[in-house]
């Protein structure tokens, strides 16, 4: 390994003393060009804006572990960064400029897909969506997506332990870990890419390394889990009175299907209004005035599940003759099953053509959810007169994207008011979220935009377990100082 300088040079703003990394990385994987590095200088939201020193962009696992001896040595900090599309500002640098951005986009090789175990190792810079595309070729499916698959990594997919729409059979990417490749602040080297079945050598680092948001070490590689390519979907959009029928809905196709269901979303009928006008060949599959609509998938898998077309059917005839459905349709083909999501995936991106309004990544216990979309709700926004709430997400896993949009007759679209009080609504959602036993932080994670929240209303046992983890591996907090912790 390229030996550390032995000159203390000091490192400012302007990149002076980097001259050792640039050497190491070369122009390939070294840029200090302000106007070069500004794409990742801000959070994908736009709401952070910071400065760094410069871009490392390291092409292997020795060129990482030089780099976090170099930065350890020295005292510099590091903001770890895959596709920079997460939404909590956890890979924005400061606005001091004197730290460096950890980009892992050049390690992006798919090492090795094993068909037999169902598994893949790839490198901390691969896409999601190209990771998809690999294992299908294998006929196999790694069973974790999301709006950003083209863009997200799977060093930050591990990272933030990402959840998305398949968490309900699937788990987030922590159930989908089977072993890790990270380099530690000191620059040593931690491997349990075997992904041992059974290792009980005490506390497990690979846990630890995911959802830490890259200050506790940089993921190189993960070996992931995967399961047999989809042999036929089915896609069902239905219209329901409330929440808690659409949980009845859910308990019910899981008792007739088992674990076929993959998915089951919750949208308000104002929220697919908004879709309808506002995102061009967007069409309700059924009347938009409904209260309440639901999406549900499952699936096929591997030649070993059972046909489930004909359960699916008859299950729903029964749940709209009871009541507890109104009405249901199921997709033809793919093309119609695609846009059955696209409506859901479009519930943000119309929202905002209505106005700026806080957006909380929330989850409660599941069966707690239809009461905090509908009571919860209506109490915080009771608090905040002219605020409306709108509750949509993964009532499969407890996932709530509640947003809070300020009064209709606020100036500047509302900008104004919530610079003003968005802070005291997000801290009240914040709160009886709490209350509900839930989390602030779903699946985007803390990053920097939760951390005062999460610091200020979370269960300070917790808190101090994480800041003593992480003063024992990163005593020298170079990594990500700012976030989580």
């Amino acid at each position: 390994m390229t030996p550390l300088p032995t000159h203390d040079a000091p490192v400012i703003a302007d990149g002076s003393g980097l001259e050792p990394l640039q050497s190491l990385l070369g122009p390939k994987g070294f840029c200090n060009s302000v106007d070069a590095m500004a794409p990742w200088l801000t959070d994908w939201r736009g709401k952070y804006h910071g400065r760094a020193a410069a871009l490392l962009s390291p092409a292997t696992v020795e060129e990482v572990q030089y780099i976090l001896r170099f930065a350890n040595a020295h005292r510099i900090a590091l903001v770890p960064q895959g596709g920079n599309s997460g939404m909590v500002a956890g890979a924005t640098p400061d606005e001091s400029g004197t730290s460096l951005i950890l980009s892992l986009r050049r390690m992006n090789r798919i090492r090795a897909i094993d068909s037999g175990a169902r598994q893949v190792v790839a490198e901390a810079g691969v896409i999601l969506q190209h990771l998809h595309e690999a294992v299908a070729e294998e006929g196999l499916r790694f069973p974790l997506t999301l709006g950003g698959k083209g863009s997200a990594t799977v060093g930050g997919l591990v990272s933030t332990n990402a959840g998305g729409t398949q968490v309900l059979r699937h788990g987030p990417m922590r159930s989908l870990v089977l072993g890790l490749e990270a380099v530690l602040p000191d620059g040593s080297l931690h491997s349990s890419l075997a992904a041992l079945r059974k290792d009980n050598r005490g506390y497990n680092l690979d846990q630890l390394l995911i959802g830490a948001e890259g200050t506790l070490g940089i993921v190189t590689a993960a070996t992931l889990k995967l399961v047999p390519a989809i042999s036929a979907r089915h896609v069902v959009w239905a219209a329901t009175d409330s929440p808690h029928q659409a949980l009845a809905a859910l308990r019910r196709l899981e008792a007739l299907l088992g674990d076929a269901v993959e998915g089951f979303e919750i949208i308000p009928g104002s929220a697919l209004a908004t879709v309808v006008a506002h995102i061009s060949a967007a069409q309700a599959p059924l009347a938009p005035h409904y209260a309440w609509h639901i999406l549900v998938e499952a699936v096929e898998s591997g030649g070993t599940a059972r046909p489930i077309a004909s359960a699916l059917e008859t299950g729903l005839a029964a749940l709209i003759e009871e009541g507890v459905l109104r009405d249901a349709v199921i997709a033809k083909n793919e093309r119609e099953a695609d846009a059955m999501w696209r409506l859901r995936d479009s519930v943000s991106e119309s929202e905002r053509a209505l106005g700026p309004a806080l957006q909380h990544d929330i989850s409660v216990p599941v069966e707690r959810m239809p009461d905090f979309l509908t009571q919860d709700a209506t109490v915080i926004a009771a608090q905040f007169p002219g605020v409306t709430m709108m509750g949509f997400g993964h009532l499969g896993d407890g996932n709530i994207h509640l947003h809070a949009k300020p009064p209709r007759d606020a100036q500047d679209r509302g900008a104004a008011w919530l610079a003003a009080h968005g802070e005291a609504v997000s801290k009240a959602i914040y709160g009886r979220v709490i209350a509900a036993g839930g989390s602030i932080s779903a699946e985007h994670g803390i990053g920097r935009a939760k951390r005062a929240y999460f610091h200020a209303l979370d269960d300070p046992a917790r808190i101090a377990a994480l800041r003593a983890i992480k003063q024992a591996l990163d005593p020298n907090a170079i990594l990500n100082p700012g976030v989580l912790v």
